[in-house]
């Protein structure tokens, strides 16, 4: 089951990544609403449109997975998204995470290993 975690792996990079570029995008926009001026900021902002190809590649990664692996095993690999996403916090976001959060993440990881085995 190493190629679905490898894939797995590949799949939540993305999500995560797309995450990042949606905050990204996100923080140079006005306030959300039903304008003209927050529509087109949206449009003309690269972030998001990286955002929005991570997402579609992240989704055909996934359509693959589900063709090729069961889905009790798959699905559960997804939560390793929330652990990239948290590194990801870390790095593009200078956050601080607390002690319980790591904790949580590493029986998430716990998780996935006793789904692989």
């Amino acid at each position: 089951m190493w190629k679905l975690l490898s894939y797995s792996l590949l799949q939540c990079a993305l999500l995560s990544f797309g995450q990042v570029l949606l905050k990204f995008a996100l923080q140079k926009m006005p306030p959300f609403g039903w304008s003209r001026v927050f529509w087109r900021s949206l449009l003309g902002n690269w972030h998001f449109a990286a955002c929005g190809l991570c997402f579609g590649a992240a989704s055909l990664l996934w359509m693959y997975i589900l063709k090729h692996f069961p889905l009790s095993m798959a699905y559960p690999m997804i939560s390793l998204s929330y652990v990239l996403a948290m590194f990801s916090a870390i790095i593009f976001f200078h956050e601080t995470i607390p002690a319980y959060r790591w904790a949580g993440c590493g029986m998430i990881v716990g998780g996935c290993i006793l789904i692989l085995k």
